[in-house]
């Protein structure tokens, strides 16, 4: 596990679908150096997990959602003992009330479909870029469009579908422009169809083996690791 973590923290820091979605940390760690001390932004962070996860890693970290975040999300850092690495904000992503090359290291996990549209991500994309410090990374984990049956189930089962912009892999190649580095990578097929996350867990070990096998852009979660 990263970092050496428990399956309790595992499930604190990622919440859902955690067999697949787990893989960012593993995909991050391996292609950027988290050290301690390292500035951190973590962007939509209801829960807090991310925040949690680099906390635990001795960064200091800024936990943001574009409203008030719950009193849990804090409690649960407190549980933790990793408070004291933690400051709360309201933060735009498309607007980030933050100076230029302010960060080491920008974060978020299924996030920016809230948005709405290209446009508005291309925003938060930008705001992304300009805060990060030079050598610096953007540590992403996002929805992709994925296949004709994932977009069909979507606009049949998810009641925020139509709010929702799922990014297409033209589109994730289109952020890689900003940045001097990029690595990346795309799982998943069918965990995200299981109904309850025992489910989940179940469906998410047949994608590590479908993961290698279907085409890229069948799969619904997009990793990646880029650097300015």
């Amino acid at each position: 596990m990263p970092s050496n973590l428990s399956k309790k923290e595992l499930t604190d820091i990622i919440q859902w679908d955690v067999k697949n979605w787990k893989n960012a940390l593993f995909f991050w760690e391996a292609h950027f150096d988290i050290r301690p001390g390292m500035k951190v932004l973590a962007l939509g962070e209801r829960e807090g997990g991310l925040s949690l996860y680099f906390a635990k890693k001795g960064c200091e970290v800024i936990c943001t959602d574009y409203r008030a975040l719950p009193d849990t999300t804090e409690e649960m850092h407190k549980n933790y003992n990793v408070a004291d690495k933690i400051t709360y904000a309201e933060v735009d992503m498309r607007n980030i009330t933050y100076a230029n090359e302010t960060f080491d290291i920008v974060v978020f996990k299924s996030v920016i479909g809230a948005l709405g549209n290209q446009e508005e991500q291309y925003k938060a994309i930008s705001e992304i870029q300009r805060v990060l410090k030079k050598g610096g990374a953007f540590l992403f984990a996002e929805n992709a469009s994925a296949s004709r049956i994932h977009r069909m189930m979507r606009k049949k089962f998810v009641k925020w579908e139509g709010k929702w912009y799922y990014v297409s892999d033209k589109e994730f190649d289109e952020w890689k422009t900003k940045f001097s580095k990029h690595y990346s990578k795309k799982i998943g097929f069918i965990a995200v169809f299981g109904r309850t996350e025992r489910q989940r867990n179940f469906l998410g070990a047949i994608d590590s083996v479908l993961s290698r096998i279907i085409p890229k852009s069948w799969r619904y979660i997009f990793i990646g690791a880029y650097i300015k």
